[in-house]
């Protein structure tokens, strides 16, 4: 491994090259390469994650050049994974890429995600976040949840039965809409995002483990609220 390319995050307290041999040993799964995907999966990629599976099923459009740096305007038309792939693997060509043009379903969640270690839910709808949140608890693996909208936005830790499961935060999808959003936005989302899986994959720091972090771009005000389980939510309830 070139720990060169590493060395300035290895100085970090409880990193050092074992840390950076597990992010090597690593994989993680990032659903949607798009606003939020865009800045999770870079940077996972410059920290040395060994495997990224990223999945999309949509292709690139001129509206999502504001936000999603993935991408670019040459490659309009082309599938959001495998536009990833091409800047991932030019960011970092020592990360293992593997793009899935699929889009996640119930009868195909379980197969896309593998064997992946964490699952970074950079999607924009709930009904698929429920799918997401579902084969996590069945996996035993955690769940990074973000969301964003306008200059806003929330991220959480999830991993059931220690926290409440996504289902426990928002029981209720909310109304389909194509909502406003500045690029920055999932640019401070996402990059928390990245950092919490890091954190869990090195095995340093503390998480936002039952904890919803909400920030919020306008008056630049970062709140942490208590993340309740609900002991009668239908998908981890029981656990």
């Amino acid at each position: 491994m070139d720990f060169l390319r590493y060395s300035r995050q290895i100085m970090i307290d409880g990193w050092g090259e074992e840390g950076q041999k597990k992010l090597k040993n690593s994989t993680v799964f990032i659903a949607g390469a798009g606003g939020l995907g865009s800045p999770v999966s870079v940077y996972l990629a410059v920290a040395g994650v060994g495997k990224i599976i990223i999945c999309d099923f949509d292709n690139v459009e001129i509206t999502n050049l504001n936000r999603q740096i993935l991408h670019c305007h040459t490659r309009i038309g082309i599938n959001k994974a495998l536009s990833a792939k091409i800047t991932l693997t030019a960011i970092n060509p020592d990360v293992e890429v593997v793009p899935i043009t699929d889009k996640i379903e119930a009868d195909n969640v379980d197969e896309l995600i593998g064997d992946a270690d964490i699952i970074l839910d950079c999607m924009d709808n709930l009904e698929t976040r429920y799918l997401l949140n579902e084969v996590a608890i069945k996996k035993g693996i955690p769940l990074v949840f973000g969301a964003i909208y306008g200059i806003q936005g929330m991220i959480s830790f999830i991993h059931s039965p220690e926290t409440p499961c996504l289902k426990c935060l928002f029981p209720e999808p909310p109304p389909k809409e194509t909502f406003p959003v500045v690029g920055a936005t999932p640019g401070v989302i996402g990059a928390l995002q990245a950092l919490e899986a890091l954190k869990h994959l090195v095995g340093i720091g503390k998480l936002l483990k039952n904890k919803l972090l909400v920030w919020d771009g306008l008056s630049s005000d970062f709140k942490t609220f208590k993340a309740q389980k609900d002991p009668s939510c239908p998908v981890c309830g029981k656990i």
